[in-house]
């Protein structure tokens, strides 16, 4: 067989442009599961920030009603204990919010309920300007000083029972 002029380079140029594209593809999957993986610790932190929030709130919830009391800065709420930091995984943090005197939410280091409007004559956006059995709650979590990676709204309300 007699091989034609040029032959030779042309067989090196096609190895060359396979082995360019085998690299672009390479990047590509790398750059894929690096994206996904992301996704997955990203989808991991909002579950257990969720969870967190949850169920601070539901210790809210299945406590005792703390009445809400005027503090030093004009503001009526009530405060509430934080879960167990057993039950606080590593790196997150609970807060919460209060309405400033302008009506402002302000975000606390401590749980708070703020008393709510409960009367149809009344801004139901706005907190009640006294006690009157209903609090609402806001929970925020943060995680490794990323803030509020959830956001948690809930209420409780006071139904009477006596400690």
């Amino acid at each position: 067989m007699r091989k034609m002029k040029g032959e030779k380079g042309f067989a090196l140029i096609g190895v060359l442009v396979a082995i360019a594209i085998l690299g672009l593809v390479a990047v590509l999957f790398a750059s894929g599961i690096s994206t996904g993986a992301k996704a997955v610790f990203v989808s991991d932190e909002r579950a257990t920030a969720e969870s967190l929030a949850k169920s601070q709130l539901e210790s809210i919830k299945g406590g005792n009603y703390n009445p809400a009391t005027d503090h030093d800065d004009d503001s009526l709420y009530a405060t509430y204990s934080k879960i167990s930091d057993d039950d606080i995984p590593p790196g997150y943090e609970i807060r919460s919010f209060k309405k400033n005197v302008e009506g402002d939410d302000v975000p606390v280091s401590e749980i708070v309920g703020v008393p709510w409007v409960i009367s149809e004559n009344e801004d139901p956006s706005q907190p009640a300007a006294s006690e009157n059995g209903l609090q609402r709650v806001i929970l925020i979590i943060d995680h490794n000083g990323k803030d509020a990676v959830v956001t948690l709204e809930g209420y409780t309300v006071n139904l009477g029972e006596e400690e």
